[in-house]
């Protein structure tokens, strides 16, 4: 019998590779740089299965090109990549890997946290360059974390895991959920309130985005956004680029319309909006929320369990179209 033809849209860890090649044959983009279009479509014309990145637009045009496809495994918590519906009308599953990744990106949405707080970035700049003179009492005063208000914007699985670090801080904490429910995790360990975005934007210290992207988030954050929040304010964002109107935010940046901005995702990623680099109170990652060898083995595990299931007839661990197998 044929073993199923895979492909990997970029090297992922081994280990979910291995467990592909038991009964795949795999085939991996050897280049270290997302694929061209052109360059995708041809290589899934012939697939059976394929694991891609949020930089892969799953769509129709991708899936009249893999003509042989029985499945599509997202290596990413979000997929607003992949037209589901689109999938879900040729009957075609489609997975993504949530919590694998969930602690690892709250913890590095803290580290944001404090990197900007504290000025952590702006003053090893100066270290480096050998132009500090030396202990000023009135040097690099940043922003006190304890005591203070964290806003979650977007209380599920990663906003959930950051509130509750919070806990060593005794922060008060507020925040928003798209379905309107309360989370009864952090009403029981923090006492947090469920509140309307403009009540958390005009209340936090802090305030941290873990909302999907929706047309209704998109530009969820610009100018008139950043006008209802504190000055003193500082925003984080581990969640995905566009929900900031990146201009606007340079601009809020520059006024000290707010204090400061911590970024892991950007709205063109990979490119960051003209200013936004020049800007000492903004610290800026490249996408690595989920960068630990852990949670990196377990998102390449979970794709290919999911992409396996697919290939299987059966329905995958975390499938975002389970309508399809009712």
């Amino acid at each position: 019998m044929r073993k199923p033809k895979v492909f990997i849209t970029r090297l992922i860890p081994r280990e979910g590779i291995d467990l592909l090649k038991e009964t795949c044959e795999v085939e991996i983009n050897p280049q270290d740089r997302p694929l061209h279009r052109e360059e995708l479509l041809a290589q899934v014309a012939d697939k059976d299965g394929v694991i891609g990145m949020l930089s892969d637009r799953i769509d129709a045009e991708f899936f009249d090109a893999a003509k042989a496809l029985r499945g599509y495994a997202n290596f990413a918590v979000g997929f607003d990549n992949i037209d589901v519906a689109e999938a879900t009308r040729r009957n075609m599953p489609v997975s993504n890997t949530p919590g694998v990744l969930t602690q690892a990106t709250a913890e590095l949405a803290w580290a944001l946290l404090f990197a900007v707080a504290r000025r952590i970035v702006e003053t090893d700049r100066i270290m480096r360059s050998g132009a500090w003179p030396g202990l000023g009492p009135l040097q690099f005063i940043g922003a006190d974390v304890s005591g203070k208000t964290l806003g979650i914007v977007g209380g599920g699985r990663i906003g959930t895991a950051m509130a509750l670090m919070s806990k060593g801080f005794q922060m008060r904490v507020l925040y928003t959920n798209t379905s309107g429910k309360e989370n009864q995790t952090l009403q029981a360990e923090l006492r947090a309130r469920l509140v309307s975005l403009d009540e958390l934007l005009a209340e936090s210290d802090f305030i941290s985005i873990h909302t999907p992207l929706t047309p209704a988030t998109r530009h969820l954050f610009k100018a008139e956004t950043f006008a209802r929040m504190k000055p003193a304010a500082i925003l984080i964002n581990t969640a995905r680029g566009p929900i900031i109107k990146e201009d606007d935010l340079v601009a809020a940046l520059g006024s000290r319309t707010i204090a400061g901005a911590g970024l892991d995702v950007y709205e063109f990623e990979p490119q960051m909006t003209a200013g936004l680099a020049d800007l000492n109170n903004a610290v800026v990652v490249p996408h690595i929320g989920s960068a630990t060898s852990s949670s990196r083995a377990g998102m390449s595990l979970l794709a290919a369990r999911n992409l396996l299931a697919m290939l299987q007839g059966e329905k995958p661990e975390s499938c975002l179209n389970p309508e399809i197998y009712a």
